[in-house]
């Protein structure tokens, strides 16, 4: 850390605040070419501090989460598309779990139209989401309230959640590992989302594909432990394999679903 000049510091704490960068954004933030920027993006990221995507670069690790508004712009689009992609597999009529996270919160987003669901909630977003619908009975977990991003957690919310033996669960994860690992930063809140799974018949994990260029210090547990993957894109080919040898059911969310959102959205 000490070898970073000035303008890397101040890219590496921009990206912590925000979560993601832009060549282009940066190059007219520091004054200077998107070449003398791709060179910074590169070298913080030889040293694991940044992981590279199209056009810019994301914060890969560390012991505390981003902030809640940071996470929720990260791959924003991609989880309008997992989250229209995943209510599809919800039939109505069900019960189901939807745990905390910016994912499930687009997930909850696209169930809006759905009849007869039961949703037991940690999250006070989603809650709040569902709450206006009709034809959908919206439980929330009682516990700790989580000020940063909503989430209810702790030895409070998982006992609650045991009451419970629904359809469907709807979980996500703010790191994935190729061996199959899913992680998090909060061991309060993956008491909670382990209880979601012991207490579901079908555990769909939605999970944008940045989660991969991720690392967190607490464990959910494995890729194996769900029964679908919805993600944006193809994972890297370990997680693959991993899911195709444990009978993990693995479904590609494509960007052309954003036409119908689009179309749905103005009718």
């Amino acid at each position: 850390m000490e070898n970073l000049s000035p303008r890397q510091h101040q890219i590496l704490a921009l990206s912590r605040q925000v979560g993601s960068v832009a060549v282009e954004d940066l190059a007219h933030r520091f004054e200077v070419t998107p070449q003398t920027i791709r060179k910074d993006l590169n070298e913080l990221c030889d040293l694991r501090l940044l992981a590279r995507t199209h056009g810019g670069a994301i914060l890969t690790s560390g012991v505390e989460n981003l902030a809640y508004e940071a996470r929720r712009l990260m791959a924003a689009t991609e989880k309008v598309v997992i989250g229209r992609h995943a209510a599809g597999l919800i039939p109505n009529n069900c019960s189901l779990f939807i745990n905390i996270g910016t994912t499930t919160e687009e997930v909850a987003r696209a169930l809006i139209l759905h009849e007869g669901l039961l949703v037991i909630t940690n999250n006070i977003h989603v809650a709040t989401m569902l709450m206006p619908r009709p034809k959908i009975e919206v439980i929330l977990a009682g516990g700790v309230l989580r000020r940063s991003d909503g989430g209810i957690v702790g030895e409070a919310a998982a006992d609650f959640i045991t009451q419970f033996k629904v359809d469907h669960a709807v979980i996500g994860a703010s790191a994935l590992d190729e061996d199959g690992a899913m992680l998090d930063f909060d061991y309060r809140e993956v008491r909670v989302a382990k209880a979601i799974m012991q207490n579901a018949r079908n555990v769909m994990l939605v999970a944008d594909a940045t989660k991969f260029t991720r690392t967190a210090p607490v464990r959910i547990g494995q890729l194996s432990d769900v029964d679908v993957f919805v993600t944006d894109r193809a994972p890297p080919e370990p997680a693959a394999a991993y899911c195709g040898d444990n009978g993990v059911r693995l479904e590609i969310a494509h960007e052309h679903a954003l036409s119908d959102i689009t179309r749905d959205a103005a009718e």
